[in-house]
């Protein structure tokens, strides 16, 4: 039996991935096509958002929004989620997402699902600019030079089943990326209020896979994205066999006329597992209006207006930062601490290093050693072959990030052109690594508040379902059938293994298994409820949601954990918590625990280019520099979580690709290692 998706307004917001099928050929109208060889190196200083340029993108879409005779919001970011305006047709009511049978009957509610905010004595709260903003930033996070991915790719990629739709199939290769870029984050910045700065920003509702997210390209290069949505539905389809007639997609594709994305780039030009990928179901000669015609001084009040959104823009169009200068937040590092090597950092406003290289906080890691494993990992990402990139033959572009057991950041190196989702998620991955494979997690997660799910579509008479964290550990122990796990540090855990317990079937995707300890079952589970992972963070996603929506609650700080929401929603108290998980946890591969002998000292995780990519080097890169070092090193092979044979089914550790290099033949690189 298939699930189906729509959404209801209000909280709804955080859904995020999600989108319906199809794929088309692709036309060259519209696209950039001065692509060439852009391998990379295409970002300049001159490729950039001009404020014209945001506003031919807005008249564009209005004109294929009036053309189709509906309102629509539209949403324009640049590559590092600067949202560089906010254009509302008509205020919409958008549903928030409710998960029904093939009958129409209405499953279980459970976690984002089914949310109506009931907030006594204040209407619902109108949601589409946070929805459009959510999608744009997908499509520009999600892209680079070497590939274009949607928010209709987005919802292939995250689903229970690869391809959704396909029984017994393993779930999604980047299942649970949409709880990332949150606005919780102690990693993604908050709009302050002036110009576009130094990036990356955060998402109102993480990543989004609902159609009608697009990059947006110039010269070859990702300079944004563009979101929309007119449907009043955010919502993912979980059958992507047939082709859908979005509006949504419809009017956001019509925006980027003329900034579309180079067709040889496109996502409907990159396989995974031997699956094609999922770009947009319409091209641009199903347009209904000619975008070349659409000038935005012809727009009138009858066309609507642009917005403000609080934490977001104040209103009026703004220019977008040229990725890869300081004013973007990401630039290169100049020799600094990766001699040598094409390596790029995060900056701040002054073109300060957020994120050098430095010594545990925890007395265990030291600078050089930190400096030497992102080092060795990046070395490992030069030499591999990419899984997600065109041309073919391109080496992996991804971000590689470090934590200490207390989740203190002690540095983050990235490749060059990397997509930009991939840093908050690598540093997701290494904090998860660290935690889980720590005596501390269980006493972290039964010390957490309750999670809050709303249940009612009366907004007086709110009723909430409180999650315990702390079951977490009990469901987990009982299947493994170890009572102390999570509370003796005696296994290490990485993403994949992590991941192997947060799937709705274990082993993952054969449906006549049980769903893992740290999943919803089935009836419950859905992209927008995965289990511990959205339950971590759920309090403060909504009240990020809610104080953007202008409820009433202040906005919240640099830590998704440990907020104490109120049953009414009438109050959010972060209560002092470690940064474990400051920024959430991840659930897909790509990331391994840090040991010196049998003593855990932190996490590293990678992400930007292949899921077996991102385990092989942040496997290798440690490994590598605990050989040139002999002082670091990947944990003991009696301690790793493929010892585990829950279900007598073994656990995975880390899974590295065939003869992944560019540069050799060599093959199985992982073994015995």
């Amino acid at each position: 039996m298939r699930r189906r998706y729509g959404i209801v307004p209000a909280v709804l917001a955080y859904l995020a991935l999600t989108a319906c099928g199809g794929g088309s050929g692709g036309s060259t109208v519209g696209t950039d096509t001065t692509a060439g060889n852009c391998g990379g190196s295409c970002a300049t200083p001159a490729a950039f958002l001009s404020v014209a340029d945001v506003e031919q993108i807005i008249a564009q879409a209005v004109g294929e929004a009036n053309a189709l005779g509906v309102g629509a919001t539209i949403a324009v970011v640049d590559r590092v989620g600067n949202v560089l305006a906010v254009f509302r047709m008509s205020a919409q009511t958008v549903q928030i997402a409710t998960a029904t049978d093939s009958n129409g009957v209405a499953l279980i509610s459970s976690g984002l699902e089914g949310i109506m905010l009931p907030v006594a004595g204040v209407p619902m709260a109108t949601l589409d600019d946070q929805a459009a903003i959510a999608k744009a930033i997908t499509g520009a996070y999600l892209s680079s030079e070497g590939n274009a991915f949607s928010t209709r790719t987005a919802n292939q990629i995250v689903q229970d089943h690869f391809n959704p739709g396909e029984d017994n199939q393993p779930g999604g290769p980047l299942f649970g990326v949409q709880f990332s870029q949150l606005a919780c984050s102690d990693f993604t910045l908050a709009f302050n209020g002036g110009a576009a700065d130094a990036g990356p920003k955060r998402s109102p509702l993480g990543l989004s896979a609902d159609p009608g997210g697009f990059p947006l390209y110039q010269t070859g290069t990702v300079v944004g994205g563009v979101g929309v949505i007119s449907d009043g539905r955010y919502g993912a389809d979980a059958d992507i066999s047939d082709t859908d007639r979005s509006n949504d997609e419809l009017i956001a594709l019509a925006a980027s006329f003329g900034f579309g994305a180079p067709t040889n780039r496109r996502a409907d030009r990159i396989t995974l597992d031997g699956k094609t990928l999922r770009f947009s179901d319409v091209d641009f000669a199903d347009l209904t209006s000619d975008p070349n015609g659409a000038t935005f001084a012809n727009l009138t009040l009858a066309d609507g207006g642009l917005i403000a959104v609080p934490g977001y823009t104040v209103g009026v169009v703004e220019t977008g930062t040229a990725f890869g200068t300081s004013i973007s937040g990401i630039r290169a590092d100049n020799d600094v601490d990766f001699l040598g090597q094409d390596a790029f950092v995060f900056v701040d406003n002054a073109n300060q290093l957020r994120f050098a290289p430095m010594a545990g906080t925890d007395g265990g890691l030291t600078t050089g050693e930190v400096r030497s494993i992102l080092s060795e990992a990046l070395a490992v990402a030069e030499r591999s072959r990419a899984q997600i990139r065109r041309p073919l033959g391109d080496i992996a572009r991804v971000t590689i990030s470090i934590v200490d057991t207390n989740g203190v950041v002690l540095g983050i190196v990235r490749s060059r052109d990397a997509p930009v989702f991939g840093a908050d998620v690598s540093l997701q991955k290494a904090r998860t690594a660290s935690l889980l494979s720590s005596a501390a997690a269980a006493d972290f997660l039964n010390g957490l508040p309750d999670a809050k799910y709303i249940e009612t579509t009366d907004v007086a008479t709110g009723v909430v379902t409180s999650v315990v964290l702390g079951d977490y550990v009990g469901a987990l122990r009982a299947f493994l059938g170890l009572p102390t796990a999570l509370a003796d540090g005696a296994i290490a855990f990485s993403d994949r293994a992590g991941g192997n317990l947060s799937r709705p079937f274990y082993p993952d995707g054969i449906e006549s298994g049980p769903a893992g300890p740290l999943s919803k079952p089935a009836g419950q589970w859905s992209p927008f409820s995965t289990g511990l992972q959205l339950d971590l963070v759920i309090n403060a996603v909504l009240q990020h949601v809610l104080f953007v929506a202008g409820v009433g609650l202040p906005d919240v700080g640099g830590n998704c954990a440990g907020v104490e929401l109120a049953d009414d929603l009438s109050s959010a108290i972060a209560t002092p918590t470690p940064l474990l998980a400051a920024n959430g946890i991840q659930i897909f591969p790509g990331s391994v625990p840090i040991y010196r002998g049998n003593t855990l000292l932190g996490g590293i995780g990678v992400s930007g280019d292949g899921v077996d990519q991102d385990d092989m080097i942040a496997f290798l890169g440690l490994h590598n520099a605990g050989t040139l070092l002999g002082t670091v090193n990947n944990a003991p092979v009696s301690m790793r979580a493929d010892q585990l044979t829950p279900m007598n089914v073994r656990l995975r550790y880390v899974q590295c690709p065939q003869a992944p290099f560019v540069d050799s033949a060599e093959d199985n690189v992982c073994d015995g290692k």
